[in-house]
């Protein structure tokens, strides 16, 4: 005879080309493992023929089915906050919500990608210089990887993005967060990772969709440490190039696995079983 499952939970994931996400296989697994029977829905806006704009009837429908939560994801982290009750601190600093937790007819907004990249680089990273970074990219997962390398204590951050003025927005809004370390939007990079100790990567190079390089494989030695965002395919261009030329460095996997540690926190009350989740995502991309 079966056990029966304690409780039960719904929760699901809003964006655009998300088919391939392992977000729902992980939280659905940790929640049998706790005894949850746990269903996770993929709501793409591409296959239901919809936008942000259909957000507030979205969240609507999330709520009248029963939800517990929502991850939110590209395109819609900035646009989903108008239709949120309140934020976490976090989440109003870096003007992005990941996670969308609904009690009792009100919707509170997360952001646990900054502490999903934190943790993954404490833990794969260890022993990193933060004296001083390059970042490339500073959307929306740029943000968050921002906000945590200068939570755990790096001093000089300097920005690249395709659009300068995101670059410079983004210092703009990190810097007096951070008084006591130095943002800024950079325009000379083989200048910048000359004299950088590390390469944060937060753009879609690198992805199935996205090959290549993000920069120049001859501005990368051995004395570098690289950080990685893009989880699928796990060992990116990047990070390939990255240890031939002997640096350390921190695949996507990390940031991937630990949002959604605090997602499932954040969606059932309970404390996951991190180490667990990791193993399960690490057996379905390894």
């Amino acid at each position: 005879m079966t056990e029966t499952l304690v409780r039960s939970l719904k929760a699901g994931l809003i964006g655009t080309g998300i088919q391939a996400s392992l977000t729902p296989a992980m939280h659905m697994a940790e929640g049998a493992a706790q005894g949850i029977r746990y269903d996770y829905d993929l709501i793409d806006l591409n296959m239901l023929g919809a936008s942000e704009k259909d957000l507030s009837r979205l969240l609507a429908d999330a709520e009248r089915r029963g939800f517990a939560g929502l991850n939110i994801t590209h395109p819609c982290k900035q646009a989903v906050i108008p239709y949120l009750d309140e934020l976490a601190p976090e989440a109003r600093q870096l003007g992005a919500v990941n996670t969308v937790v609904l009690r009792s007819g009100r919707r509170y907004g997360h952001n646990t990608d900054w502490w999903g990249f934190a943790e993954g680089f404490r833990r794969g990273l260890p022993d990193a210089d933060l004296s001083s970074a390059v970042q490339l990219g500073a959307g929306g997962a740029g943000v968050a990887t921002a906000y945590a390398a200068l939570s755990l204590g790096l001093q000089r951050l300097v920005v690249f993005d395709r659009e300068a003025g995101r670059a410079q927005a983004l210092a703009r809004m990190l810097s007096p967060l951070f008084p006591r370390a130095e943002v800024a939007a950079g325009n000379d990079l083989p200048s910048e990772m000359k004299n950088a100790a590390g390469l944060i990567h937060a753009t879609p190079t690198g992805m199935a969709k996205y090959p290549g390089l993000p920069l120049d494989a001859e501005l990368l030695s051995r004395s570098h440490w690289v950080a990685e965002i893009v989880y699928f395919p796990l060992e990116t261009a990047l990070l390939r190039e990255a240890r031939r030329r002997g640096c350390k460095t921190l695949d996507g996997g990390g940031m991937a696995v630990f949002q959604a540690v605090g997602a499932f926190r954040l969606f059932t009350g309970l404390e996951p079983d991190a180490a667990r989740m990791l193993g399960h995502f690490r057996a379905m991309t390894g």
